[in-house]
């Protein structure tokens, strides 16, 4: 089983360690210059402050709203993704830094673990270590795990920030939910193309026959279909 750990807005979750008391408040995090928006706490996301807001076309909505704004600080940011990263290699050894926020970790020869309680450990080791919210998705593949983590991000109060995809009923219900623009690796472009054809979420991508696939979306598209079947690639 692969895990997929992604830290709740990153930057805006560093801002509070620093800050307690920007806990339940909205926070933002600008670009290196100050320009636009480039992480929201769930509370300005709430507030429909958008990804890539240009920052002073919305310095009015910052102010009516007592948004916190803070311009971004990378050195704190990677001092902490290094610290929670050391914290998620306890786990398993077999780990992957995927971004600053995010990591694949492998667990081999797991299977008669709890996954679910796995999860919840690496949350509760991570919230002790550095203060700093995640959500785990634990799927038989990558593709599958991000996922698994999109859901548990999704759905926090139902599934408490962890969601294993651990049957093939759980797999084919996900991938029913997920629109194609939604699935990784696939971009704005190829999503309207599926939709001509037809295909508006993830399980219809993986029912598409596997030439077909090839031809219009290359070996890269086959891979990533196969994933999303359950086959690691």
């Amino acid at each position: 089983m692969y895990a997929l750990v992604d830290v709740n807005n990153m930057y805006a979750s560093c801002e509070r360690v620093f800050n307690p008391s920007l806990e339940g408040k909205p926070v933002v995090v600008l670009s290196n210059n100050d320009g636009c928006v480039i992480a929201r706490s769930n509370e300005s996301k709430k507030l429909g402050i958008p990804m890539g807001a240009v920052a002073h076309l919305f310095k009015k909505t910052f102010e009516e709203h007592n948004i916190n704004v803070f311009s971004s600080n990378y050195a704190l940011y990677g001092d902490l993704s290094e610290r929670i990263m050391n914290t998620l290699s306890k786990f398993t050894p077999d780990i992957e830094v995927y971004s600053i926020d995010e990591a694949f970790l492998y667990f081999k020869g797991y299977e008669r673990f709890n996954f679910n309680e796995i999860g919840l450990n690496m949350k509760q080791a991570v919230a002790n270590g550095q203060g700093i919210p995640i959500s785990v998705g634990f799927a038989p593949t990558k593709a599958l795990a991000k996922v698994a983590n999109r859901i548990a991000k999704k759905f926090p109060e139902r599934f408490k920030g962890v969601y294993v995809m651990d049957s093939e009923y759980k797999r084919k219900k996900a991938l029913k939910w997920l629109k194609v623009s939604d699935i990784w690796g696939i971009g704005e472009r190829y999503a309207r193309k599926l939709n001509r054809y037809g295909i508006q979420n993830a399980l219809q991508f993986t029912e598409a026959s596997d030439q077909w696939i090839r031809k219009e979306f290359t070996v890269v598209g086959l891979r990533l279909k196969k994933d999303l079947e359950g086959i690691p690639t």
